[in-house]
């Protein structure tokens, strides 16, 4: 039995900062997640993805977030268990939850803080003859080693932000890259759009819209795709094939759990901490849902915060906690002595 403060389901970005927070305020937590390693989708999707949104970076890869947030967090020691899958949870008489994963291993907490993103997942597959026979030949989901695609041509076909992001990465890597959308518009940001525009313009991106792959060809790999571009067939000679149409996401046991769900997602009560229609289950990050939710990674660090603080007082009943800025309070290093502000700054703010 594996006992802590609160343990924390899924090892995204979320999962993590709230293992920042949480030791701010002197609770231990324990992360468990059924992937083999820490940061859920950038870790295991898209590594050498740039991500533009983090504040205080311009840009930063998704696999450098996800190192910087687990040393963020080693001062703190949390307990970490991957590869395995929460599977059931049982309320005890004291108020507290065992958790059981798939391979049997029990965990015992106050609090129970479920990150899981977006639960388990399959990309969304376009509708082609043959696509299975390609899978291994040139066809692409996920995109972790963009070295992979180096001067090679490439075929992305989707609307959103990582079919606009991916294509003007690979626009520097790649010899040629295409991008295809069934409509003119796009779902992804402004800023995106804009810049795939600027490569089009410059002969970078050869962009088709409206127009749907259709149909592929080649013997042992792929060799070209066709198009239906707006009723008229056309043929687009390619090493490589990458759909991005957004993922399929699953909860798994989770789902049987007793909590509310809307469109696969948990409910939480946005208005105070994130706390599911069970006491003491909060869902931060990409798994919950509420009124004006955006599945942004910023956004799930703020959850993290808000949640930690309502666990405390789960934790410490009738136990007042004054909040301090780390700029004045400091923070226990990992080497066991104190991180301090300046005196200087201290005086300032006293």
């Amino acid at each position: 039995m594996i006992k802590t403060d609160i343990l924390i389901i899924g090892a995204g970005p979320t999962g993590l900062f709230a293992v920042f927070e949480a030791g701010l305020l002197k609770l231990k937590c324990h992360i468990l997640d059924a992937l083999p390693q820490a940061g859920g989708q950038l870790s295991e999707l898209y590594p050498k993805k740039p991500i533009f949104d983090i504040p205080g970076f311009p840009e930063v890869l998704a696999g450098d977030l996800i190192h910087n947030l687990r040393e963020q967090i080693k001062q703190f020691e949390p307990g970490f268990t991957f590869g395995e899958r929460a599977e059931t949870i049982e309320k005890q008489e004291d108020g507290s939850f065992i958790v059981t994963s798939n391979k049997g291993k029990k965990f015992n907490a106050p609090v129970i803080a479920i990150a899981g993103g977006l639960g388990s997942f399959e990309p969304r597959k376009p509708l082609i003859d043959g696509l299975k026979f390609y899978e291994d030949k040139g066809i692409k989901y996920f995109i972790k080693n963009p070295e992979k695609f180096r001067d090679k041509r490439v075929v992305i076909a989707g609307g959103g932000d990582s079919a606009l992001d991916w294509s003007i990465f690979l626009s520097n890597i790649a010899s040629e890259v295409t991008l295809v959308h069934r409509r003119n518009e796009f779902r992804g940001a402004l800023d995106s759009v804009d810049k795939v525009q600027e490569l089009k313009d410059a002969g970078k991106i050869k962009l088709i819209t409206p127009a749907e792959v259709v149909g592929i060809k080649g013997a042992e790999h792929i060799e070209s795709v066709d198009l239906d571009e707006n009723g008229a067939h056309r043929n687009v000679p390619c090493d490589y094939f990458i759909p991005l149409f957004g993922l399929t996401p699953k909860l798994g046991p989770i789902a049987n759990w007793g909590l509310e769900i809307e469109k696969n997602a948990i409910k939480v009560n946005n208005a105070l901490d994130y706390q599911t229609n069970i006491p003491g289950i909060f869902a931060i990050g990409d798994v919950n849902t509420y009124p004006g939710k955006l599945k942004l990674i910023l956004c799930g660090f703020h959850e993290a915060t808000l949640m930690c603080q309502a666990a405390y007082q789960i934790i410490n009943p009738g136990k007042k906690f004054v909040m301090k800025y780390t700029t004045v309070s400091g923070i226990d290093g990992f080497d066991g002595t104190r991180k301090e502000a300046p005196k200087s700054v201290v005086k300032a703010i006293d």
